[in-house]
């Protein structure tokens, strides 16, 4: 959990992105590979398919954060690599998952920490929100972005969870920190075998 504090600005975007995307791995915790898979409400979505997803996007925003212009394609190549990110496919493990998604998301909380709020990028174009043409920007504006998304899929991912099997996410990050049980809080004692445990 980022507590409040009187931090500088790259310091509380960096523990905002960290928490949410605690929550977004946190969301996995003593599923099974099959419950990781589950898509209990009308979306498609399921739990290990939003973390793939966030996955998916970790590397090019590290470049991003790093100082690199990303020239992003819009073709029907990218566009369907964008909606396979969504889904674990049958050859793809949920347990896989979260290991990349470590490795990814410590490279980029790197960049994150890196980062001058201040310094200047460009968002490239994204014809599905109307705009044709590449944006000069100041990173806060893409590191804002980037809790927007993470907090938007951390809810996702609660709701799912909660589907499951009625555990929330936030009580999940609690237990996998190893918080001791207090008048509002019970730690989830996950199976062995199941992820995370």
């Amino acid at each position: 959990m980022y507590a409040p504090a009187r931090d500088n600005e790259i310091t509380g975007f960096a523990g905002y992105i960290d928490q949410q995307l605690d929550h977004l791995r946190a969301s996995l915790y003593g599923l099974t590979e099959e419950q990781a898979r589950l898509t209990p409400c009308r979306s498609a979505l399921s739990v290990g398919g939003i973390l793939k997803h966030i996955a998916y996007g970790l590397p090019t925003a590290t470049v991003r954060l790093r100082g690199e212009i990303v020239d992003r394609p819009v073709d029907e190549a990218a566009f369907a690599a964008y909606l396979g990110s969504f889904a674990l496919t049958d050859d793809e493990t949920a347990a896989a998952l979260i290991d990349r998604f470590d490795a990814d998301r410590a490279a980029f909380m790197a960049a994150v920490r890196d980062c001058d709020p201040d310094g200047e990028s460009v968002e490239p174009p994204a014809p599905w929100a109307g705009i044709f043409d590449a944006r000069p920007i100041k990173n806060r504006f893409y590191l804002g972005h980037q809790v927007e998304e993470f907090a938007r899929h951390a809810g996702h991912a609660d709701i799912i969870r909660e589907e499951i099997d009625g555990q929330s996410v936030p009580g999940l990050v609690l237990a996998l920190a190893g918080a001791p049980a207090n008048d509002f809080f019970t730690p989830y004692r996950a199976e062995p075998g199941t992820l995370l445990a």
